[in-house]
């Protein structure tokens, strides 16, 4: 426990991705083989059921600490996160217990079916033996997340440093399926239980934003021309008989879309192919608040499969029957992307991305202009004769989307941000007028300077009203604009609507409260061009 106990605090005091990475190469150089697979176990979530409740181990801690239930209250409100407030609030350890994260695992699992006496003993012998650190580790351990800035990403990107085998293959291995009890540490990262040959993707090319105004780009018979639609980038491999579906995030996500599985087994070419996962009904491309819904799904019913079906739009081939076509033009990729879709009959759901027909640039403005009112997020703008490029490179593709929706809206909430801002309140929800009441429409923490932080900090520790955990109620009296991508009615959202990606456009100093946006014009923007 003392090895991944000091790891995780080597990893909280720093925001460097490099040097959580190297943090995490040490760990793996060092740790015992099952403490190594238990490390990925937890951090990419396959992690055990709660062997205890969470109200148990509170209640322990306050009859240990013989605290009333409202100092304990405004202690974890203090705190913010139950682990830590019962790890500070704990007499010093008695002794000390040394057991490895594999043994502490072990015993976690085997607790699940012991009776709440036994489970009792058990964690308050724990508490007892294990320093402050260590015990919010023991507490995250029993059912907590580990909210330390280590996504997938980053463990993959440690073990491809640590090992130098392919980070794709890797991200394929430990996400596959397969338990502690029954793989090694080297079988895991080697991919003894997939087959990667088959279901290897590529790097995703990818675009930057438009920088510069259309006729410098050169003459228009020279690009292509597509929508840029709000879905999930994805290549879908298809190889021997076997089809894989790739994220943009380097995620395998095979099982969440069963249709397009169906559709490209259609196929009897082998190919992979780039394009947008979205959510379509009647030929028609849905909002990505109606993709949300089929995301991260463990078992996709019948009935989720109706509600919100899948379509896929092809953009680009990389790799036609075993050959890698990556460095031919893409007017030449996309003849062969053409060839193999015609040859086969598919679902309306299954198509080539639509190529703009222009001659001129100036064609271009009112079609992007107009792009939200076929879901779309602009236009993507593609050299003829540019690779497939790992990555961005400037100059062959770029992103030209709408510009963002708006709206004035007055902060309601704050709470502390995290790492080096734990000190200041940089998470905020935002609230629009209902009738004469207010209701959120939003939360956003991206957007301001250090100084602005600063400033709203203090004027928050001036100003709140009420405390419910780390969230402060504050006096409605601050006002920002509010950009975002999209919205769409919600019924999740107690305002009715949901907002794609808001973040703060500026802090409007110069309006009053009662100038912010109505739910009413909110809702008007759903129908905006």
């Amino acid at each position: 426990m003392n090895q991944f106990s000091n790891l995780i605090s080597s990893i909280e005091i720093t925001n460097k991705t490099n040097a959580k990475i190297d943090a995490l190469v040490n760990y793996f150089n060092t740790a015992p083989d099952k403490d190594k697979l238990w490390l990925i176990a937890l951090f990419t979530g396959k992690r055990p059921s709660r062997p205890v409740k969470t109200t148990l181990m509170k209640a322990w801690c306050m009859e240990i600490t013989n605290l009333p239930e409202w100092l304990f209250l405004e202690s974890y409100s203090t705190v913010g996160d139950l682990g830590e407030t019962l790890a500070l609030l704990l007499p010093k350890p008695t002794h000390h217990l040394d057991l490895s994260l594999n043994e502490w695992m072990s015993e976690l699992r085997a607790l699940k079916s012991k009776s709440e006496q036994d489970k009792k003993a058990f964690v308050l012998e724990a508490w007892s033996g294990l320093d402050q650190q260590e015990r919010l580790i023991f507490n995250k351990l029993i059912g907590g997340s580990f909210r330390i800035g280590v996504s997938k990403k980053t463990l993959v990107n440690a073990l491809a440093k640590l090992t130098n085998i392919d980070a794709n293959q890797l991200m394929h291995s430990i996400i596959g399926n397969w338990d502690v009890d029954n793989i090694t540490f080297e079988e895991l990262i080697h991919g003894k239980h997939i087959n990667y040959d088959n279901s290897k993707p590529y790097p995703f090319c990818l675009a930057y934003a438009l920088e510069k105004d259309l006729p410098e780009l050169g003459e228009p018979n020279d690009w292509i021309v597509e929508q840029k639609w709000d879905g999930i980038r994805g290549q879908i491999v298809k190889r021997n008989k076997e089809i894989y579906i790739w994220s943009r995030g380097e995620e395998l996500v095979t099982s969440q879309f069963p249709e397009l599985i169906e559709a490209m087994s259609n196929f009897t070419d082998d190919f992979v192919i780039d394009g947008e996962i979205l959510a379509m009904k009647d030929n028609d491309v849905l909002l990505f608040n109606d993709l949300q819904k089929r995301l991260n799904r463990k078992n996709v019913t019948k009935k989720l499969l109706d509600e919100v079906p899948i379509g896929f739009y092809a953009y680009d081939i990389l790799e036609y029957n075993g050959n890698d076509i990556r460095e031919r033009p893409f007017k030449e990729r996309r003849k062969r992307l053409e060839s193999i879709f015609n040859s086969v009959a598919l679902p309306e759901h299954i198509q080539l991305s639509f190529l703009v027909d222009f001659s001129q640039w100036d064609a271009l403005y009112d079609i992007r202009d107009n792009s939200r009112a076929i879901n779309s997020e602009g236009l993507m703008l593609k050299q003829k004769k540019s690779p497939y490029h790992t990555g961005r490179k400037k100059g062959d593709w770029w992103k030209w989307k709408v510009d963002p929706l708006t709206i004035d809206a007055v902060m309601i909430y704050a709470q502390k941000g995290s790492g080096r801002r734990s000190s200041k309140y940089t998470d905020y929800t935002f609230a629009v007028k209902k009738d004469d009441a207010l209701v959120t429409v939003a939360k956003a923490y991206s957007g301001l300077t250090d100084k602005e932080i600063t400033e709203i900090s203090q004027w928050v520790n001036k100003n709140a009203i009420e405390k419910f955990g780390p969230v402060r109620t504050v006096k409605p009296e601050l006002v920002f604009e509010i950009a975002f991508e999209g919205i769409a009615l919600s019924n999740r959202h107690k305002s009715g609507v949901a907002l794609r990606f808001p973040r703060i456009a500026r802090w409007r100093k110069d309006k009053p409260v009662d100038e912010i946006d109505t739910i009413e014009t909110v809702k008007k923007l759903i129908t905006a061009p």
